[in-house]
């Protein structure tokens, strides 16, 4: 019996060390995967993982492919043939017979059959483009194509980092919102045991100690809003990083005073179009429209063209593949001349000199959206640093209100009513403040990238 109390004891403890080993590496596990994220790092991380960014990256390897295309169309092409016929009913043909014989009568025709019932086929042939104006134009074009591609890239990535800087500072904020909801909650809580104390010894009623009970319950309630909008915040972050949503992750910045005073207004020296994605997008496709049109108009010269065959014939009354094969080769070079198109070619010049029209003209209105854009970001910032500089002064007054209104409450010059009304001040400054501060933090974002100034360097 001791034996086997002892062996059950030894196994109960080999099984709780290994489940506390277990659970070690689960936690361990759980905490060493998080990752944490400044907002650099976090607009980094999404350049390189979000779908939108990689599809846009494999527009560059088909630009790739394309330009090969291109390049291939004018190397040699090397084709091979091989063909073996079994003429099962050998072609007749009916000849006059005088052909072949001259005391034939007159209007005798005769049946004679060309062929054999066996022949085959077979050679290698090479075809070289020697010179196509057309070709060499899609040649130039090649690195053209390519930096389009490249500019998709682009306004991809300004498109993932602005929705991660702006996802990124919706959490920031909601974090510091559910910060100042925990102090009211805290110093509310202080209060509701002094009131409570103070009814108990009857120099309160308890009408008071319930309307700052209510107070409190909305405070709880408006905690747990915010608590659940920042977990929609956080899926709405790794959405916009191309991080799983069952992975976990936490923000290294933290909102303070110094960043937020750091947001003053730039000095506006115009806006650098050559900085707008959209705009040097737009210049990429003029280039590819003028290269369009060198293509079209040198369509007009002529092509030249080498091609060379070499192979042999098969032809015999009997099957045998083996035998009777008579080589065959031939050399040439072609000219094309183009003469007449029925003013195809000019039509197409037309066409492509309209589309060249409109994206001048496009180029004009993205100009002016630009500076439009700036303007208004400016304007925006500058209400914002306006607006919270003002929401703060609020907040301040609000908080010193209930501060003043507790101490009368306290010495019997003041009514609940009056704390339960600053309460409900302060808790709508506090509101107006953070909503403030979001919308600053929004208008920097469209401003940087208003300006050009988005992705970092």
């Amino acid at each position: 019996m001791k034996i086997k109390y002892l062996l059950a004891t030894l196994h109960w403890a080999i099984l709780r060390r290994t489940a506390f080993c277990l659970f070690f590496l689960v936690v361990s596990s759980s905490v060493y995967s998080q990752q944490s994220f400044t907002i650099k790092e976090a607009v980094q991380h999404a350049l390189k993982n979000h779908i939108t960014v990689k599809n846009a990256e494999l527009e560059i390897y088909s630009a790739e492919n394309t330009i090969k295309q291109v390049k291939a169309a004018g190397m040699p092409q090397i084709n091979g043939q091989f063909q073996y016929t079994a003429n099962v009913i050998v072609p007749t043909s009916l000849i006059g017979a005088k052909n072949f014989n001259p005391n034939a009568a007159e209007g005798e025709i005769i049946k004679v059959k060309f062929g054999v019932p066996w022949g085959g086929q077979v050679g290698i042939g090479v075809n070289q483009l020697i010179y196509d104006a057309t070709w060499l134009v899609g040649l130039k074009a090649a690195p053209v194509y390519r930096e389009l591609a490249q500019r998709t890239v682009t306004s991809s990535k300004v498109a993932v980092a602005e929705n991660v800087m702006k996802a990124y500072y919706s959490v920031l904020v909601a974090e510091e919102r559910t910060k100042i909801l925990s102090l009211n909650i805290s110093r509310l809580d202080t209060l509701l045991r002094e009131i409570k104390i103070m009814n108990e010894k009857g120099f309160v009623e308890k009408l008071d100690v319930d309307r700052l009970q209510v107070q409190r319950n909305n405070l709880v309630t408006e905690t747990i809003k915010v608590q659940n909008l920042i977990q929609l915040s956080y899926g709405l972050l790794k959405f916009q990083m191309g991080i799983k949503q069952q992975e976990s992750i936490s923000l290294k910045d933290k909102l303070s005073e110094t960043d937020i005073n750091m947001l003053q207004l730039p000095e506006y020296q115009g806006v650098d179009y050559g900085n707008r994605i959209e705009y040097s997008t737009l210049m990429t496709q003029r280039k590819l429209t003028t290269l369009d049109i060198e293509r079209i108009q040198k369509g007009s010269l002529p092509k030249v063209f080498f091609s060379g065959s070499l192979g042999a014939g098969h032809s015999n009354p009997r099957f045998n593949p083996f035998e009777r094969w008579f080589g065959a080769s031939a050399l040439s070079l072609g000219v094309q001349i183009p003469i007449y198109d029925s003013g195809l070619r000019k039509t197409q010049v037309q066409q492509q000199n309209i589309n060249l029209t409109k994206i001048d003209q496009s180029s004009l209105l993205l100009r002016e959206s630009f500076e439009l854009q700036a303007s208004q970001g400016i304007i925006s910032l500058k209400n914002g640093l306006e607006s919270l500089k003002s929401q703060k002064a609020n907040m301040e007054l609000a908080t010193e209100i209930v501060r003043v209104s507790k101490i009368k409450y306290q010495a019997g010059a003041g009514t609940n009513i009056e704390i339960v009304n600053a309460e409900s001040s302060l808790k709508e400054a506090q509101t107006n403040y953070f909503a403030a501060l979001y919308d600053l933090l929004i208008a920097k974002v469209d401003l940087d990238k208003a300006m050009g100034k988005l992705l970092p360097d």
